[in-house]
């Protein structure tokens, strides 16, 4: 038994990460969660598609990394584990995979540390993603993942928690702290011309801000990377066999790509 002592926390208070486990059909959130949950709804009712979209191109994202022989996955961002997990799909592919789940906020990891008492390879770890080299210097990090070798960063619909310049300038760090042959699994919320949801989602969050990013930025957040097949789309594109049916447009929508370090 830990010995490590729980975090106390307000369970009146709404934890996005608790809102966001509840959109995605999880059972890790309390009242407070579900009414910031229900208003992000009412401002976007796309949002729960959305939501399933992402957790599945990581899904895919994973797999495609993992089939290239990677064991090596930083979860920056990742909230609570949610189904598909980044470990369970990692390790399904190769049973040596090691991963660390990294979140800025307290309650969350020590959550995330509950789940994942029973799992081997897995780690939650406190971190903030503005500060890469940071992050990856923490003991406990280093003491799971081997950064002599190639890694696989996944930023998961954080960046758009920061202005494009900072988001751009987090990613840029990420690529210099790893090794060539490293990849970066990367999604972002963007606003198509719609600005007001950006400014309605701000109110409904109420503990921070989002911030507007469009295509033109996004792709720049790659730059002096090789983009995978089939490049930066709508992560429903990335699922879609038919992309050219699956492209209608929406107010808002989610840009993922994978890319790799040369």
């Amino acid at each position: 038994m830990s010995n490590e002592p729980l975090i106390s926390f307000d369970t009146s208070r709404p934890n996005i990460a608790r809102a966001y486990d509840f959109i995605l059909g999880g059972k890790d959130n309390f009242a407070a969660d579900r009414e910031l949950a229900a208003k992000m709804l009412e401002i976007y009712p796309l949002t729960r598609t959305l939501a399933r979209e992402n957790r599945a191109f990581l899904a895919r994202a994973v797999d495609r990394v993992s089939r290239d022989g990677f064991t090596q996955f930083i979860d920056v961002g990742s909230g609570l584990p949610t189904r598909p997990n980044t470990h369970e799909v990692a390790s399904r592919v190769n049973p040596d995979a090691r991963v660390v789940y990294v979140d800025i906020d307290p309650v969350v990891i020590s959550h995330t540390t509950a789940l994942l008492a029973a799992q081997g390879k897995v780690v939650a770890i406190p971190g903030d993603a503005c500060r890469p080299e940071e992050l990856l210097a923490s003991p406990e990090l280093t003491a799971m993942i081997d950064l002599t070798r190639p890694v696989c960063v996944i930023l998961a619909m954080i960046l758009h928690f920061f202005e494009p310049s900072q988001a751009r300038d987090i990613v840029s760090m990420f690529v210099r702290a790893v090794v060539p042959g490293s990849f970066l699994i990367i999604s972002v919320g963007v606003d198509n011309d719609a600005h007001d949801l950006t400014d309605r989602f701000t109110t409904a969050y109420a503990a921070g801000a989002l911030h507007t990013h469009d295509r033109r930025p996004v792709a720049s957040y790659f730059t002096g990377l090789e983009i995978l097949e089939p490049g930066l789309t709508e992560v429903r594109n990335w699922l879609s066999a038919h992309p050219a049916i699956a492209t209608s447009a929406r107010p808002a929508d989610v840009l993922a790509g994978i890319g790799r370090k040369a």
